[in-house]
């Protein structure tokens, strides 16, 4: 996968006491600090969204990172590559987008630079105050897997718009206005004893649990059975909801590693376990007629593969 070889290769020459995380956790400041980037024809295309939807998803998925740390959303800064052809219209709506997904975060500052396409980079800043920071390599053996909400649908609207088919309105507003449920990241940063791992499924649930247990040593099993999806993508896509649902990006629902007792108190929805390390990182149960052992990546959501 050549966004993991790029990353390797970044850590050869920096190091990486702060790279392994989607977010970096500068604990003598007592913040966390994650950037983001979306690139038009990449991760986007304005044949399908409006400037509005780009500014509010561009706003959410970095909200997101922030809160599948355990951290809380302070501040953010933007910057915007743009054509000269963009008008103002456009810049205006999406920040309007941006400041309806964002809420009570605080825009300080950012850059605005000329382009051949429509670039948003965002960074956003954090607090640990109160609360636990997780890391992906704090997952241990007799953990359960716990995530809330729909997985695949995302994708499912994605491919409905490319296909110019809104056929099912559900799936693609969760692709172009994710909805980011903070609930159960600040429960688990908030009041959990131990270390944890948590991270967003915004490339895919497959891609969380894997880098988790790879990160954290250990094995993941999965029940399909018990993940949630929305009944449109099995009804619309019979033959590929099952791919969509694991591997399909951009769904950014949480998912985490927690200790079985913590996850029942809490009542949180509980897919998966956490088993001794294995040759097999992941093995999904209740697919089919057997079970899909994921041994690498290949898969998974790539940034590198449109």
């Amino acid at each position: 996968m050549q966004e993991e070889r790029i990353i390797n290769t970044i850590k050869s020459i920096i190091g990486d006491k702060y790279i392994g995380d989607d977010c970096a956790y500068i604990k003598d400041l007592g913040i966390v600090v994650s950037q983001d980037s979306l690139v038009e024809d990449v991760h986007f295309s304005l044949d399908y969204m409006t400037p509005y939807e780009l500014g509010y998803k561009s706003g959410k998925v970095n909200i997101s990172d922030i809160a599948a740390s355990g951290g809380r959303c302070k501040y953010m800064t933007v910057a915007l590559s743009l054509p000269k052809t963009i008008s103002t219209d456009f810049v205006k709506e999406f920040y309007k987008g941006l400041v309806d997904a964002i809420g009570d975060v605080e825009i300080i500052g950012g850059d605005i630079t000329g382009s051949d396409k429509v670039m948003v980079s965002i960074t956003v800043i954090g607090t640990d105050k109160d609360r636990r920071i997780s890391s992906r390599s704090h997952a241990k053996e007799g953990y359960v897997i716990v995530t809330n909400g729909e997985h695949g649908s995302s994708a499912g609207g994605l491919r409905l718009l490319q296909a110019k088919n809104p056929i099912s309105k559900p799936l693609i507003e969760a692709h172009l206005k994710p909805a980011v449920d903070l609930k159960m990241s600040e429960t688990i940063a908030k009041n959990i004893k131990e270390n944890y791992a948590m991270m967003d499924s915004s490339d895919g649930l497959a891609d969380v649990l894997f880098k988790i247990a790879t990160s954290s040593r250990v094995s993941i099993v999965l029940d399909f059975d018990k993940v949630e999806y929305n009944p449109d993508l099995k009804k619309l896509f019979p033959n590929d909801y099952k791919n969509m649902v694991l591997f399909g990006g951009e769904d950014y629902k949480t998912v985490a590693a927690v200790p079985k007792d913590f996850a029942l108190q809490h009542d949180f929805k509980i897919i998966g376990s956490i088993i001794p390390k294995t040759d097999v990182p992941l093995k999904v149960i209740n697919w089919g007629n057997g079970s899909l052992d994921i041994t690498n990546l290949e898969k998974c959501y790539n940034h590198f593969s449109k």
